[in-house]
């Protein structure tokens, strides 16, 4: 045999129980098979497909159709990645739901392993051909589906994070004591990833079938058992998304997969009024939960003085959402990167800070670069960009960084690496009012003879139809990826010549809830305050891409600073 080959089979009593006979590689050889209904999917692999085969028809046998992908190249490692490569594109394409536990997927290395996925995509063009995918490879990769997906192979940063805090969990759960765990990472280390797989792994955990066999060599196979399932039957189990953007595609991504369901996405406000509590909440950017503040609209202030005195029965203005969070359930696990907190109201770093210190030991840092192409260099890199000692010009491989001019230039090359790769996107810092919110005819930006729109919505901005014609704001790309992103650095930033120091220009910052003052807590925001703000700001819109990011600054002086280290 040379080559890979996909056999297509009924799955039926009849044809399992003539597999021995139809093919000697059946009995003993390293394949990858595909189970499907029409509406229903489940990838496996196997040395034995055919005694595989006998026992999935016990389990799965309103399954239909049967394919056997095999190659006279193919090794036990080979076919784990092909398996989570298949898993994770039929749970980002819409046709199929993905009905696999998410045990074991985890990105290892081995020997040839580029060669390997170029096979793979010939395989995916294959099953797409015959009617199995609807979209492309890329289409797939740009969807929030896929991004989202329980179904991610974690890589050894994440798996260790998610082996230690299973370890602790179940121990805790054991021993009827409370937890708190902290995972850390800078943008693009996939700390939603880690929390999404934790959801879909818990679940697999209570609903494995205690005849199912895990392979000792399938990372979290030992957490498969009857005395772990024990542990976490009847646990009540939510995800908290302080960001409405985000928690709105989750949901969507939850809603078509087994185990979770979008009631587990939860609001903070949502955990505090709650009258049932939680055995495990996990929270995605903890750093976004709020302290006691101005909040976004009246009702929500209202609704803040109501949770504090129907959790604690005094509206003490030192509580903020973590307690509510904390108060509402036994174990949390918090994800955490202080540096992304973008706003006054955020939970004040001191409080993060001695969230931090209280993990102890149940604190795991995520140091891979997920997004980036440029790896972790590049994210360091940013961060030195606008402070006050300039970053140093480095090479970043492929990654496309560049500096423009023209701000009607960057807009064009965004366009043609939209139509090019998709995903690509103008995002800019809040220096500009909203006019187009009220006054959808009016424009926001204008600059170099360009006009331009803010974002016509705040959920799901990225995906929305038209978006590539506006400018986004922090508050629709945060926890996002994105290909390619067109960064303006506004006025809100300038370079003082007299100093040398990068300063933040109030007048120019045009986000009210960014520079409010706190009169509750008698809280002033200083310009050195804001700047750092302002300036965590830009760091994450300028690691939103995974290929290439684009800037434009407005102020001439800080531009030319920028040049010497960008161009």
């Amino acid at each position: 045999m040379t080559g890979f080959e996909i056999e297509r089979l009924p799955f039926t009593d009849r044809v399992v129980a003539r597999m021995r006979d139809l093919d000697p590689r059946f009995v003993n050889w390293p394949v990858v098979y595909v189970l499907d209904d029409g509406k229903r999917v489940y990838v496996g692999e196997t040395l034995n497909a055919a005694k595989r085969m006998e026992q999935h028809r016990a389990k799965k046998g309103d399954l239909k159709v049967l394919r056997l992908v095999m190659d006279d190249r193919f090794n036990k490692s080979a076919c784990l990645d092909l398996e989570s490569t298949l898993i994770r594109l039929f749970s980002g394409d819409e046709k199929y739901t993905v009905i696999n536990a998410n045990a074991g997927l985890v990105d290892y290395e081995y020997f040839d392993r580029a060669s390997y996925q170029r096979t793979f995509d010939r395989i995916f063009d294959e099953l797409r051909s015959a009617g199995m995918f609807t979209r492309s490879i890329t289409e797939i990769e740009n969807s929030d589906l896929f991004k989202l997906s329980p179904f991610k192979a974690l890589n050894d940063d994440q798996a260790a994070a998610v082996d230690d805090i299973l370890d602790g969990l179940f121990a805790d759960l054991a021993a009827g004591r409370k937890s708190l765990s902290v995972v850390q990472g800078e943008p693009g280390t996939g700390k939603t990833i880690v929390a999404i797989y934790l959801l879909k792994l818990l679940s697999d955990i209570v609903h494995a079938d205690p005849e199912d066999l895990y392979e000792g060599d399938v990372r979290f196979s030992e957490f498969f058992v009857e005395a772990k399932r024990a542990l976490l039957a009847g646990r009540r189990v939510g995800f908290v998304v302080p960001q409405q953007s985000l928690r709105t595609s989750i949901k969507r991504v939850f809603r078509r997969t087994p185990g979770v369901h979008p009631s587990m996405v939860l609001t903070p406000f949502e955990v505090g009024a709650s009258s049932e509590r939680w055995d495990l909440l996990i929270v995605d950017e903890a750093h976004r939960l709020t302290q006691r503040a101005n909040q976004a609209s009246g009702p929500l202030n209202k609704k803040f003085r109501e949770i504090n005195q129907h959790l604690f029965g005094d509206d003490r203005l030192d509580l903020t959402q973590l307690d509510w969070i904390r108060a509402q359930s036994d174990h949390q696990i918090f994800l955490l990167d202080s540096a992304q907190s973008v706003r006054p109201a955020d939970l004040p770093q001191a409080i993060q800070a001695g969230l931090l210190a209280e993990a102890g030991d149940r604190r795991y840092q995520l140091r891979s670069q997920m997004r980036v192409r440029a790896g972790s260099d590049y994210v360091d890199f940013v961060r030195r960009l606008l402070s006050d000692t300039p970053a140093a010009r480095q090479e970043f491989g492929d990654y496309d960084l560049r500096l423009f001019d023209d701000v009607g230039a960057m807009r064009a090359a965004i366009r043609e690496k939209d139509q090019e790769e998709g995903l690509a996107r103008m995002v800019a810092g809040y220096a500009w009012e909203w006019r187009s919110k009220k006054d959808p005819t009016a424009y926001d930006i204008e600059l170099d003879g360009q006009r331009m729109r803010w974002n016509s919505t705040a959920t799901d901005w990225i995906n929305a139809p038209g978006s590539i014609d506006e400018i986004g704001s922090i508050h629709t790309v945060q926890g996002y990826d994105l290909n390619y992103a067109g960064v303006i650095i506004g006025p809100d930033l300038r370079l003082d010549l007299s100093t040398g120091r990068v300063v933040f220009d109030r007048a120019n910052y045009k986000d009210r809830k960014g520079q409010e003052n706190n009169p509750t807590l008698g809280v002033a925001y200083s310009d050195e305050d804001l700047l750092k703000f302002v300036r965590n700001i830009y760091r994450v819109l300028l690691t939103r891409a995974m290929r290439g990011t684009y800037v434009y600054v407005c102020d001439p002086a800080l531009r030319e600073r920028v040049r010497r280290s960008v161009a």
